[in-house]
């Protein structure tokens, strides 16, 4: 493998001609809530990060040129720092790990690791750090996945099966005050549940209880007012019932749906249908659910295509594979016009980096977790021997990737600015939430 495509050949990047960047963006478009589209386009405005995080189809475009070594894992697809964190298991067990699923499918392993550790690049530039410092955080993210690829290539399958990282793994190794600070983020994230969110999002709207409307972030939609909708929300969530375990469909079971309204997601998400679901109990114990339309992965072009009917049923399928442990009530369904859907708990105990605040050595040691938890994800349900062996011991890859991530971190950039002057001319419309 390494004489086919030696190691150092990650160094390379150049952009085929025949690939325009706008045009990309403008295409994956289609499908969208046409008034929401200008939101995608003002947030990833905002710098060539956010950029790269909305641009998940133009990135797959561009590694299908880069060489890979023919292994395949199931891979995340949209593998960017700010889509890891982390969130409770069933048994209220916090862990750390990837968090996105909307673009999963089998693809080359150098795909996910390419795209965190560009990610990283962009994120150390935003903080202002030195190109040096950006360089050594996407090392450091590689040399991590290296080594713990190689740590789980030995294991039996049932024991990388099992494998997570907690809370405490997380923790082991940091200095003092940073272990402070993140104990009381995950002590808040812990006591983070849906009666917390419940008076932040609904209110009493001619007697009736129902979700706030805070447009253009969150608002009913016309058809929401109409009898048969309700009808309609019945048996979506009939069908999407019949995807989960008979024991979660008894706690299903407990709750009722009142109301629904389309809720505005992250950058690469923004006008695809997004609906939280509010559910209350007998006893009146609110449930908020998240029904997120899935389309086709930015990957399949290029990788090969899904194996799945359903695209909510493939991110399903793939989160299963990838994660230690997934959503409690984790499923997927169909809604009109035969969109896909994938539906989750809207939120529990979930806790996202905060990158604007990270300094080199907080940089540092995010990046050695990504690179661990990625590693795991890859070796949950893959043969990684032809990829542990193919690294090897020395960090030939790591530094190879360190250079095409500073290269293709500069991409990125001449990307944001083609953006930018799209806007500029009246060819693209923006709305800025700020």
């Amino acid at each position: 493998m390494r004489d086919k495509t030696p190691r150092h050949a990650h160094t390379h990047w150049k952009r085929s001609s025949r690939i325009d960047p706008i045009k990309i963006l403008r295409a994956s478009d289609a499908g969208r809530i046409p008034e929401l589209v200008p939101i995608r386009y003002g947030r990833m405005l905002q710098s060539p990060f956010a950029f790269y995080r909305g641009s998940a189809g133009l990135m797959a475009a561009d590694l299908a040129a880069t060489p890979t070594n023919g292994r395949y894992v199931q891979a995340c697809g949209d593998c960017h720092l700010m889509n890891f964190g982390g969130f409770a298991t069933p048994e209220r067990n916090l862990i750390f790990d990837i968090n996105d699923f909307d673009e999963t499918l089998p693809a080359p392993w150098e795909w996910d690791v390419k795209r965190l550790a560009v990610s990283f690049v962009l994120a150390a530039r935003e903080n202002g750090l030195s190109d040096a410092k950006a360089r050594g955080l996407a090392v450091t993210c590689v040399g991590s996945y290296r080594k713990h690829i190689a740590e789980f290539d030995v294991m039996d399958p049932l024991s990388s099966w099992y494998a997570r990282i907690t809370a405490e793994d997380f923790l082991t190794g940091m200095p003092k005050a940073m272990e402070k600070d993140v104990r009381a983020t995950i002590d808040k994230a812990m006591n983070r549940t849906a009666d917390a969110d419940f008076p932040r999002l609904t209110d009493m709207v001619g007697g009736r209880l129902g979700i706030r409307d805070s447009p253009p972030l969150i608002y009913h939609p016309a058809e929401a007012s109409i009898p048969e909708f309700q009808a309609f929300l019945k048996k979506f969530f009939a069908d999407y019932r019949e995807t989960i375990p008979d024991d979660r469909r008894a706690l299903l079971d407990q709750y009722r749906v009142v109301d629904a309204a389309i809720k505005v997601v992250g950058i690469g998400s923004v006008g695809r249908r997004c609906w939280v679901v509010l559910m209350m109990s007998a006893t009146n114990a609110p449930l908020f659910l998240q029904v997120k339309e899935a389309v086709r992965s930015v990957l399949e072009p290029f990788a090969g295509k899904s194996g799945y009917a359903n695209h909510g049923q493939r991110v399903v399928i793939g989160q299963r594979l990838m994660q230690p442990a997934s959503d409690l009530l984790l499923g997927w369904t169909t809604g009109t016009q035969g969109r896909h859907f994938y539906v989750r708990q809207l939120r529990d105990a979930k806790i996202k980096p905060l990158v604007e605040t990270m300094d080199a050595e907080r940089f540092d040691i995010y990046a050695e977790r990504c690179g661990w938890a990625l590693a795991r994800a890859h070796s949950k349900a893959a043969e990684t021997s032809g990829i542990s062996g193919y690294l090897g011991n020395g960090d030939e890859f790591d530094e190879a990737i360190g250079t095409f991530s500073l290269k293709y971190a500069d991409q990125m950039e001449k990307d944001h600015a083609a953006l930018t002057a799209a806007v500029r001319r009246g060819k693209i419309a923006v709305f800025r939430e700020d």
